[in-house]
């Protein structure tokens, strides 16, 4: 009868176990299933260790769903309810709650080494006498080309660099490790991308290329500002106002660890704007 009883005891137990395994709070993440250096289904970007950080800081086990088109998945995965939080959005974006930021960077422009390019600013005579310039589509880079009157030459190229797909109702993705290889490997001079997408791909380098952050203080040819640099922040629902505070505290507490992760990835880190720091 003793035996029977402590079976009866150690299932009840075993039970109990199972069912505190199943309730493991979760933590849905959305990340782009192909939109590298960032993320990709097999949790190799530097946003999918970040989600890691994020989640085991919470304790919580990490669940990342996976979108392919970044135009509306805020609307069609955020605001469903499909996950909880979206890694790597703009400080501030409207659609959103958005953390303190977790770090701050820049555009920056890429050349090899070896041919030792004066690249400071936009008024540098290389960006004048480059033959050919990698860029994404509709960036900060694309408008200041336009001020500096370079747009209109690098037109056929920008074409070769989306393989002649046709942009009528689709997303068409310029691959950064792409555009940094144009480089590399001499088929263009100067590449101009945004600091964090380029970092691991100059790291990885097999030519030494040369990545100079470009200053914040671009205008348009009406003398409009062009933002250069930008701060970066999880986003959470707009009604979820207790998870928003739970990721600001960790992004506080965890700064030096969060930076140490962004460092190794090769991304140039600036110091946060006052306002930003006061968020934190």
């Amino acid at each position: 009868m003793k035996t029977s009883t402590r079976i009866v005891a150690a299932l009840a137990l075993g039970f109990g176990f199972s069912t505190v395994q199943a309730e493991q709070p979760v933590l849905k993440v959305c990340t782009a299933e192909n939109e590298m250096p960032y993320s990709n289904k097999n949790g190799e970007g530097f946003e999918n260790k970040l989600a890691q950080y994020v989640a085991e800081q919470l304790g919580r086990k990490l669940e990342t769903v996976s979108w392919t088109d970044p135009r509306y998945f805020i609307r069609d995965y955020l605001d469903k309810g499909l996950c909880d939080v979206v890694m790597g959005v703009d400080a501030g974006d409207p659609r959103l709650l958005t953390t303190a930021p977790y770090y701050r960077s820049g555009y920056v422009f890429i050349s090899r080494e070896k041919d030792g390019l004066d690249l400071q600013n936009w008024d540098s005579p290389a960006l004048k006498q480059a033959q050919r310039i990698a860029f994404a589509p509709g960036s900060p880079a694309e408008t200041m080309l336009r001020a500096i009157g370079r747009y209109n030459d690098m037109f056929n190229y920008q074409q070769e660099l989306a393989g002649f797909k046709s942009k009528r109702n689709q997303y068409v993705k310029y691959d950064n490790d792409k555009l940094v290889n144009e480089v590399a490997s001499g088929k263009a001079e100067i590449a101009i991308l945004w600091g964090p997408a380029a970092a691991r791909y100059v790291k990885a380098s097999a030519t030494p290329l040369t990545m100079t952050l470009i200053p914040d203080n671009a205008k348009r040819a009406d003398g409009e500002k062009v933002g250069l640099h930008y701060s970066t922040s999880i986003g959470v629902r707009k009604d979820d106002s207790a998870l928003l505070g739970q990721l600001n505290k960790i992004i506080k507490d965890g700064q030096d660890n969060i930076e140490a992760l962004l460092e190794a990835e090769g991304i140039p880190l600036l110091d946060q704007p006052e306002t930003a720091v006061s968020m934190n």
